[in-house]
This record gives C-alpha cells, structure tokens and sequence, in this order.
C-alpha cells in the first residue's frame, strides 16, 4: 500500500493507466472520469472525489502538457485511509478546468448523468449508506480566483475580488451533495495554495505583485471557507499547508537565492517554477499533491 509521499519527491509520476479507468479524463470537451478501486460488491464503503483538475491529480509532463496521473490528493489521501479500511474503494469524478457553474450545468466533461454535479448526486443516492467520505476542490477556475492568470502577469484577473457567483455556486452544490449523501456522511472541501507567488522570481516588480496576488488569493479563499462551514463541511487547509502567507521565513532551493518561504514552497510543490517547456505549470507535482492529502486528512480527522 502506497503512503503519503515525502514533500522531498518532485518526481513527475506516470499517468493513470487505461485499466483503472471507467472513462477517460477531458482536457476540454471529453469524457468525465469516474476511477474506483476493485469491483462493487457487498460490504464496501466508497470516498468519493469531486472537483477540479487537482482531483484528477494533474501535473504537467516533460513537453507541457497537462495530464492525469495516480499520485493525486485523492489517491494519496485514499492509500492512507485504505491501510485501516480495506474495504474502501475510491470514486473519482473529478474534471479539468470545472468551475463552479460547470460542475452544476455541464461543459468541460461528459457524464452519463449531465454534469459532474447530477453524477455524484446519482452515485450518492445509488450508495446511500455507504459512501464514507466527499472531498471537493473547486472554484480555482472561476473569475476572480487568482489562480487562473497567466504566469508571469503583472495585473492579477482577480483585482476586483471573487465574483458572487462562485460562493452562490458552491453553496448549491453543497446543498445537493448532502441531501443525496445524508447528514452523517463527512464532506471536506479545500483552500486553494497561491500559484502567483512565483511572480516574486519575476524582475525587480515581482515581490510586490507576488504580495498583492497572494492578499487577493486569500480573499478569494476566505469566501470559499465561509460557504463550506456555512454548509457543516469540513476544510482542508491547503493554503496554510503551503505556508502561503509566510513571506518572512526565508528557504533556499537547490540552485536557487533565497526566497520567502512561500515562494520557495510554491516552487517545490508544483510545476509553477519549473523552466520550459514543462513550466510553468500550476499544477502540483507529486509531492506537493502528498501536501494536499495531509491536509485534507487532518480535516477529515478532525
């Protein structure tokens, strides 16, 4: 059984293999992917995974592009949890660039029920009973997440705040999660960590963009906190995980002058840093998607 892995392995990992996929994942229009772990039967327990392309477990590969791999969050926090519960199998909807409205209405995946949003609902209701835990990241791709802006970019998309669209969004599709789940069933969403802190490395300017962006990118999570609590689920801290507000610990990477902490975390959990063509890249590599199941097991455990 694989464990969390160490924060020190950047390794990019391989994608998911075809045999574990019920339907492939979507860059674009495509196939919503739905991933389990062993065959349905008697007994089991389900975790079922939503959201975004952090719940695929997307990283970039060596020529750029963004794919699906097996070390995502929900793989990483699934190997932990299975180790006590071996009758737990994993469910894994999750699709590349969903937003908020998205996941309720359809576009970016296709579902046999609709939208990511009427398949969870559907497999909730056809599990009622037995599914153990939720977990959902989204809202990155949504405007004024200040996540999406183009690396470097001297002008946050975000400047004007989160849109209140987004908290609207979420806060209907908690709703319907948990009446087809039930009361009992745990739901845990996330923060997002702040991908815009690599524009410190960006010229004498980037330390005061990489300060506004990250003040803008907290906003923003602050207004996804206040819906997932409003709604009894559970938060991930993830923001906090990849320390994004410490601008005074200072690290030094390998090869690199020192940075804020932040920065230097930043570069050694995702692609954002990484040169040409791979970079840069938002997307987690494998030790930092380890970062997000730590925190997303901690909430779960509260």
């Amino acid at each position: 059984m694989r464990r969390l892995l160490p924060v020190r392995t950047t390794a990019l990992v391989a994608a998911v293999p075809l045999a574990v996929l019920l339907a492939t994942a979507c860059a674009g229009s495509g196939t919503g992917a739905q991933t389990t772990a062993g065959r349905p039967g008697p007994g089991l327990r389900y975790y079922l995974a939503l959201g975004d392309s952090l719940a695929r477990g997307v990283q970039a590969d060596p020529a750029g592009r963004s794919i699906p791999t097996r070390y995502g969050y929900p793989d990483q926090l699934y190997a932990t949890l299975r180790r006590a519960e071996p009758d737990l199998r994993l469910v894994k909807l999750g699709c590349p660039g969903e937003t908020t409205i998205s996941m309720i209405n359809g576009r970016h995946c296709r579902y046999p029920a609709g939208s990511q949003l009427d398949q969870a609902v559907a497999f909730l209701r056809g599990h009622r009973g037995r599914v153990q835990l939720i977990t959902l990241d989204i809202g990155a791709n949504d405007p004024g997440s200040c996540f999406t802006n183009p690396v470097p970019d001297p002008a946050p998309s975000c400047t004007a705040g989160p849109v209140p669209a987004t908290g609207i969004n979420l806060a209907s599709i908690l709703s319907r999660l948990r009446a087809a789940a039930g009361a009992q069933v745990p739901v845990v969403g996330m923060s997002y960590y702040v991908p815009e802190l690599a524009q410190w490395r960006a010229g004498p300017a980037g330390p005061a963009t990489a300060r506004r962006a990250t003040r803008l990118a907290l906003a923003f999570n602050q207004v996804l906190d206040r819906v997932y609590h409003a709604h009894g689920a559970g938060v991930a801290d993830v923001a906090a995980a990849f320390r994004s507000a410490d601008f005074a610990g200072r690290a030094r990477p390998p090869g690199a002058v020192r940075l804020p902490r932040n920065v230097a975390d930043v570069c050694a959990w995702t692609w954002v840093c990484a040169a040409p063509p791979r970079g840069p890249n938002k997307h987690p590599n494998a030790a930092g998607y380890a970062v997000i199941a730590r925190a997303f097991l901690a909430a779960y455990r509260g």
